[in-house]
Parts: structure tokens; C-alpha cells; sequence
């Protein structure tokens, strides 16, 4: 019988397969809705071990979307990875993941991203191997059927098959993807876990398999529903506005992007979740009772499903 606990021998083959092939139909999906663009991919290798492929796409539905694979490993983990787990410190790794970010043209289309990860550390002392991921939307004019869709999918996805993860995964999402210093969620949600090997390796693994595939199921309909809405400048320029929160969470709060550039990562693969363009501009505040005014309601966590 295997051990729960610890993963099998071709764990690493099994989820680098499994993200490679998740990279490609995402890719694929995109690439279906835009009339010419097509992505364009960089593979390259990181120094200190590993590498991944990194593909951009620039087109008229998707301003900009990046779907990167990474397979990393080496002999010690940055102060990232080892603050909450010092356990890990001293020991080698390896570190695989797909992440993927879609800033839309539209602003009537959020913005997306999704995360699946593997990590396994080895060296003396128990072997440690934990799954994580998730995926999170980031409306700039919230659509209530949106938003409902894409939790209705997270909460299949997470349930299903008896998993009974949502309410958890949920919360984590609303708690991790916060902008503290706004007093603010970063959208409306969706799921995020880390650190997840509940049920044994093939369990963990399966969960983690379904939240990738999934995210197409989440997404897509919503793009395919706003794309052709029409807008004018004025929604242009509060979606590039908007954009500045999300540059300001991937520089102080998000752990993919400090461990990334920590562990000797490529930096352009690591900020590909930046957007084209963006703006700040200093006390900002939207007319009273405005489209852009009711945005503020929805960056609070909720219970998208109550009803």
C-alpha cells in the first residue's frame, strides 16, 4: 500500500506532464477568441537549475495574457519560502508550476488569474511535498452574474468528488488576495490554497488537476459574454487606473513574485502579471453614485452563492 504521505516516485514527471499540457490548452483557449494574435513563447533556463517556457499574447480581445511554465529546483530556498516553514531551510527543492494572468481590452472583461503549483523538498529530516493554486477575478464594473458564475464553478470544483473545500479555499482567497493597506479584496474572489497534500498524494493531486481545468469553465463564458460590450474613454481610463491595485498586490503582497525573484527566477517571466499600461493618479475619487463609485461595494468578501 502506498504512504499517504509521501509522494511516489514519479511525482515530478506526473505534475510536470500534467502543467504542460494545461499550459497548452490554455493557450489554445485564448487563442481561439482573438481574429490574428497568437502567442508568442520564450523558453529559457534559470542558472541556478531548471527553467520553463513563457508565453505572451498581445491582441484585440486581450490586451495582454501570459501563461507561463516553470520547473525549478536547487540546494537552498530564498527567505521567501523559509519564514513560515523553517524546516524547509538547508534542504534542495523542486518547484513546478503554471501561472497564467489575462488583463482583457475590454474594460467590461475582468481580469484574470490562475495558479497551480508543486513543491517537494528533500535532504535530511521527513520529505515535505504540498500542491497549491487557485484562481481569482478582478472586475473593474462588476457583472453580478458574473461573478456568481465564476463562484458556482469554484464551489463545483473545489466540492466535488466529496472535497468539501470551498468554504475554506473561498475564505483563503478573500483573506490572501487583500490589499491591507487599502483596506480592500483585489476583486470578488474565487478559490487559494497552499500547503495542500489532504488525502495523500494522489488526492491533492487530482484537486490540483481539476482547479486548472476548471478556470477554463470559470472564464471563459464571462469573456465571451462582455467582449463586444461597447465603452468609451472614460471606462478605458478607470481601467487603467484600477490596474495600479493590482501592480501594487503583485509587488508587496504576492508570494509567487518574491520567491520568483528571490530564487534567481527570469525576471521578465516573473512580472509578465503586470499590465501593459496602467496609471495612478493621487486622490482619486469617483463621482458620487457613478458606474466606478459602486465598484467599491463589491472589495469585500461576500457570500456570492447565498442565495
Amino acid at each position: 500500500m502506498t504512504d499517504p504521505t509521501t509522494s511516489p516516485g514519479n511525482a515530478i514527471a506526473r505534475v510536470e506532464a500534467y502543467l504542460k499540457d494545461l499550459q497548452d490548452r490554455l493557450c489554445a483557449a485564448f487563442e481561439a477568441r482573438e481574429p490574428t494574435a497568437r502567442f508568442h513563447e520564450d523558453a529559457w533556463v534559470r542558472e541556478a537549475g531548471g527553467g520553463g517556457r513563457t508565453r505572451v499574447l498581445r491582441g484585440e480581445v486581450f490586451e495582454q495574457v501570459g501563461v507561463a511554465f516553470s520547473h525549478v529546483h536547487g540546494n537552498q530556498l530564498p527567505p521567501s519560502a523559509t519564514q513560515h516553514r523553517p524546516e524547509l531551510a538547508g534542504r534542495d527543492f523542486q518547484a513546478l508550476g503554471v501561472s497564467l494572468v489575462c488583463h482583457p481590452a475590454n474594460p467590461y472583461v475582468p481580469t484574470s488569474h490562475m495558479n497551480v503549483r508543486y513543491f517537494e523538498a528533500g535532504g535530511s529530516g521527513e520529505p515535505i511535498w504540498w500542491f497549491g493554486g487557485g484562481f481569482d477575478l478582478t472586475p473593474y464594473y462588476v457583472d453580478e452574474d458574473d461573478a456568481r458564475h465564476w463562484h458556482r464553478v469554484a464551489r463545483g470544483v473545489a466540492d466535488g468528488e466529496g472535497r468539501g473545500l470551498y468554504a475554506a479555499h473561498k475564505a483563503w482567497c478573500d483573506r490572501y488576495f487583500h490589499l491591507k493597506h487599502r483596506g480592500e479584496t483585489r476583486g470578488v474572489g474565487g478559490l487559494f490554497f497552499d500547503d495542500h497534500h489532504a488525502g495523500g498524494f494522489e488526492a491533492a493531486f487530482a484537486y490540483q488537476q481539476a482547479v486548472g481545468l476548471a478556470y477554463l469553465d470559470a472564464y471563459f463564458p464571462i469573456v465571451d459574454r462582455q467582449k463586444d460590450r461597447a465603452y468609451g474613454e472614460r471606462e478605458r481610463q478607470f481601467q487603467l487606473y484600477r490596474r495600479g491595485r493590482y501592480v501594487e498586490f503583485n509587488l508587496v503582497y504576492d508570494r509567487g513574485t518574491l520567491f520568483g525573484l528571490q530564487s534567481g527566477g527570469r525576471t521578465e517571466s516573473i512580472l509578465m502579471s503586470m499590465p501593459p499600461l496602467v496609471r495612478w493618479e493621487y486622490g482619486y475619487t469617483p463621482e458620487p453614485d457613478s458606474p466606478e463609485a459602486a465598484l467599491a461595494a463589491y472589495l469585500q468578501p461576500r457570500d456570492w452563492l447565498a442565495d
